[in-house]
């Protein structure tokens, strides 16, 4: 096992484990972790001992996306800014779902934002019980980075799933066809563990092409070209003002993330 700073890295028989380690802030995505687990994913697609990559979280989160706090307390405003700060997450999530090794999502708990946009960059999600799925960006003014969504769960799911911000169970995202299975959580690691050892049987050469043929399945639909054109649209977005926008950064600021978190979930009640 490789415990680097906020990346930990197992290799057991040909399946790596790849483990976003950051707890103590829920494995929020901030500049530093994108970075090097962008570059582990490279590592381990260039390692011929490495048949299948499975990513996880640390504690109690997959991830919760995009490091906000890092993002506003480094003033992260305009338009070029945020296309700079975005094209980061956008790159690790094509880098995976690009990847030629095959890569399972392995979730135990929230999996929200830019995490679930990784999450779904994967070639398959598996999730605990306990697992929640959602992008509530919109509901502090910004919006999805690496557009995928649409592509996987349909047009009108996607559309209120992302126009609303909601938040919903494993349950509800296996059954929109939004993950593959869900288990205890108790359960996880094996499920995971058999499902990637059942696929790394398969001669690395046909997987590589296999994975390559589906790739360009949904690239020929138009995928890559969704995600580039969204960039653009979302960093715009993230630039522009709205009260809410602005009295969030504030409550960030004096109060704490989670406080913030709070009060932009508690304006939608139980609607």
């Amino acid at each position: 096992m490789k415990n680097d700073a906020f990346i930990i890295t197992e290799l057991r028989g040909g399946i790596a484990w790849v483990t976003i380690n950051r707890p103590d802030k829920l494995n929020a995505l901030s500049a530093a972790v994108v970075t090097e687990l962008r570059e582990k994913v490279t590592e381990l697609e260039a390692n011929d001992e490495v048949r299948v990559i499975v990513l996880r979280g640390a504690g109690k989160a997959f991830s919760v996306g995009y490091d906000i706090a890092e993002g506003i307390a480094k003033g992260v405003s305009s338009a070029e800014d945020w296309h700079n700060a975005l094209t980061r997450n956008v790159d690790l999530s094509m880098a995976v779902w690009a990847c030629t090794k095959p890569t399972i999502a392995a979730v135990d708990g929230w999996c929200l934002a830019g995490a679930c946009e990784l999450a779904m960059a994967c070639d398959m999600i598996v999730a605990s019980d306990r697992s929640q799925f959602g992008e509530p960006e919109i509901r502090f003014g910004s919006g999805p980075v690496t557009l995928l969504m649409p592509f996987f769960i349909g047009q009108k799911k996607a559309n209120e799933l992302l126009l609303t911000g909601d938040v919903v169970s494993a349950e509800a995202a296996e059954a929109m066809g939004l993950i593959n299975h869900v288990v205890p959580a108790t359960e996880l690691e094996e499920t995971v563990d058999k499902l990637a050892k059942k696929i790394a049987m398969t001669p690395a050469v046909t997987l590589r092409l296999t994975k390559l043929a589906l790739t360009r399945a949904y690239e020929a639909m138009g995928l890559r070209q969704a995600v580039t054109a969204n960039l653009d649209v979302v960093s715009i977005l993230n630039s522009a003002y709205s009260p809410e926008k602005a009295e969030f950064g504030e409550r960030v600021k004096s109060h704490g993330l989670r406080e913030a978190l709070n009060w932009r979930d508690s304006r939608y009640g139980s609607l």
